[in-house]
């Protein structure tokens, strides 16, 4: 993790706005530099501002609400910190503010605002409390503990390493770095090596406990042993055999099932053909009839056409004696009317 900017206002003695650029030159080619000052000068201001940036507390504040804010300079009415840090995953830009009402000295406190947001795009990433908390974790790959106890070290653990004896320094350093679980570790190493050392006396009386064998015995062993391999493999491959003439008996009853199931069927088919047979002879009438029904329909037609055909050559003879009349009178009119002439 890398602090590349800090800017704060009005926090404990410090009043007004403060920049602190880490890119500058000045940082940058040195490699180290170092924060001085009187007591009272801000020193532990700017470390207090970059964990109340991130973390939304400091290690001597471990919450800041509406009814207390001892970090906020007194006779003022607004504080802030903003960090952008950069990690591994990014870079980001945390900010934590609070004011008073109308942002008066006298105003009574507003709750604190904290995100935590995107360096490059500006996109927030979170503004919740709750999930600025775990927010703050991820990007930085650190809880507030963790990172006060190893990059922001508190001005009163250091001072306490410093004067504990030898014998109480370790578990302060354990403490102030994080590092107890690495204590842990140690003991749980020192035991597992306990128990396997334990558990190598016991194989060491084991094998002591064992006798070797001499040239006569160790060959007729192997002689055993080359024995058994050869009747193994012989017993191998009549296992093989024996398996390929299963596998065959297998598919002759399976070959025996089929035909079994096949001539079932054929009597089945046999039966459902007998049983058949009167309907067989109806269909074939109907089929027979089927093939009749075209020429039966043309008879049907010229019969209607005879009856028609004969009705009307009866309906002419009956109007023949009428016509024939006609006929005479018809004649005899011409031949009068050619007398006149």
């Amino acid at each position: 993790m890398k602090i590349i900017k800090l800017k704060f206002k009005n926090l404990n003695s410090l009043y007004g706005e403060w920049k602190i650029d880490f890119t500058f030159s000045e940082y940058i080619s040195e490699g180290i530099f170092a924060i001085t000052g009187p007591t009272g000068a801000g020193k532990t201001t700017i470390l207090d501002a970059i964990c109340l940036a991130i973390y939304g507390r400091t290690p001597r504040l471990k919450s800041i609400n509406k009814s207390s804010n001892e970090i906020m300079s007194r006779q003022t009415g607004e504080c802030y910190a903003e960090v952008v840090f950069e990690t591994q995953t990014g870079k980001y830009r945390a900010h934590w503010s609070q004011h008073r009402a109308r942002k008066k000295a006298d105003g009574n406190l507003a709750d604190s605002k904290h995100e935590i947001s995107n360096a490059v795009d500006g996109k927030i990433l979170a503004s919740k409390k709750r999930d600025v908390a775990e927010c703050a974790e991820d990007t930085t790959g650190m809880d507030f503990d963790r990172f006060t106890r190893s990059i922001m070290l508190a001005q009163g653990g250091f001072t306490a390493f410093l004067q504990a004896s030898q014998d109480q320094r370790a578990p302060i350093l354990e403490q102030i770095t994080g590092t107890e679980l690495y204590s842990e570790i140690s003991k749980k190493v020192h035991e597992r090596h306990r128990e396997e050392k334990e558990n190598l006396k016991l194989l060491q009386a084991e094998i002591q406990g064992i006798a070797l064998l001499d040239s006569a015995e160790f060959q007729t062993l192997t002689q055993e042993i080359g024995e058994k391999q050869a009747n193994k493999q012989k017993i191998s491959s009549q296992y093989e055999k024996i398996k390929s003439s299963i596998l065959w008996l297998n598919q002759i009853e399976a070959l025996k099932k089929a035909i079994d199931n096949i001539t079932k069927e054929e009597y089945q088919l046999f039966d459902n053909t007998e049983a058949f047979k009167p309907e067989k002879e109806k269909l074939d009438k109907g089929l027979n009839a089927d093939n009749l029904q075209v020429e039966h329909t043309k008879l049907l037609q010229m019969r209607n056409e005879q009856k028609r055909s004969q009705e009307s050559l009866e309906n002419s003879s009956k109007k023949l004696p009428n016509l024939e009349k006609s006929l005479n009178q018809i004649e005899n009119d011409f031949a009068f009317a050619n007398k006149e002439c």
